[in-house]
């Protein structure tokens, strides 16, 4: 069924401890043109959040080509009611016909299931890249369905961008204004050649920022920034449940700070199960030494090391 110049990203835009350093200044988009013609047609599969608000930002942003979604039609509907498509086809197969890049927006094991499905199947020409939030598992996938040619043919990259509401009712063409779109080449890979220089230019004419890294420090440099403080709010939601019921007001008498820490607990399960299940040994690490420290504040309320627990948090960089 059918519904009617890129900023540096070489090694010196990578810090040692493998932070990509997001200051580095932007230089002008250059390909812009060029693009408008080069990809005259882009799929998204999975048209919620993520998927539905790039095809927002693109169109926002001035991306003259037809936009194709795929996911299950009343997604496909509501997506096309929202303008974050031009067309939805349902069957992934059918959605990629005639598309110079497809993007894979879908929770990561449909990323890695929909690579297999799909990559073999592809014009050669054609770019196939992902939005997956941890990167090891979906790299090695993408190695071993294209083999050699994987540095021309797969783009592995992950906005870091987001809402606690999931769905493409919640899409928001400016929701990568300023975010962080990490980018994990390939062995040999350049991401400034061909398509997935051209699909990076249009990732920053939408607001986003993109840095290199390699996937593996990816995936832990994630665990701590991205995936511990879900699994922080998740715990702290559930003990407040647990110990006043689900009906109690808390939030208006916990103010701000409860309000903030909690509000990604909403966030769905569909997603992080993904998630936890493809960086599980990197969250655990984490997980692990949180506990620890948590402990060492539990047993020190009354010890001048709580005010060195204070001290050391006051270093964190806040820009």
């Amino acid at each position: 069924m059918q519904i009617g110049t890129r900023m540096a990203r070489s090694a010196s835009g990578i810090r040692s401890a493998g932070v990509p350093d997001l200051s580095v200044a932007k230089s002008p988009a250059r390909h812009v043109l060029c693009l408008s013609v080069a990809i005259a047609q882009i799929t998204i599969i999975g048209t919620g959040l993520i998927g539905g608000s790039l095809g927002l930002a693109l169109k926002t942003h001035g991306y003259k080509g037809r936009i194709v979604g795929c996911d299950r039609i009343p997604v496909l509907e509501r997506a096309h009611r929202e303008s974050a498509i031009d067309f939805g086809v349902a069957n992934p197969v059918d959605a990629v016909r005639g598309s110079q890049v497809i993007v894979l927006a879908t929770p990561i094991g449909a990323i890695i299931d929909l690579i297999e499905l799909l990559g073999r199947a592809l014009p050669a020409k054609t770019l196939l890249t992902d939005v997956g939030s941890t990167k090891s598992e979906i790299v090695a996938r993408a190695l071993k369905v294209f083999g050699k040619a994987a540095g021309k043919r797969f783009l592995a990259g992950h906005p870091m961008a987001g809402k606690e509401n999931s769905g493409v009712e919640n899409a928001d063409p400016n929701l990568f204004q300023d975010a962080a779109w990490l980018v994990t080449p390939l062995p040999s890979q350049n991401t400034d050649d061909g398509l997935c220089g051209e699909f990076l230019e249009w990732v920053e004419k939408i607001g986003a920022k993109v840095a290199e890294i390699d996937a593996k420090k990816h995936d832990y440099l994630c665990a701590w920034i991205s995936h511990l403080p879900q699994m922080m709010s998740t715990a702290l939601a559930a003990s407040l449940v647990e110990e006043f019921g689900e009906d109690a007001p808390l939030l208006l008498p916990g103010g701000r700070a409860l309000r903030e820490m909690t509000r990604i607990s909403a966030s769905p399960y569909s997603m992080w199960r993904d998630v936890a299940l493809t960086n599980k040994k990197n969250l655990q690490k984490c997980l692990l030494k949180l506990e620890q420290r948590l402990a060492h504040i539990r047993e020190n309320l009354d010890t001048r090391e709580l005010a060195l627990e204070f001290e050391r948090a006051h270093q964190l960089k806040k820009t």
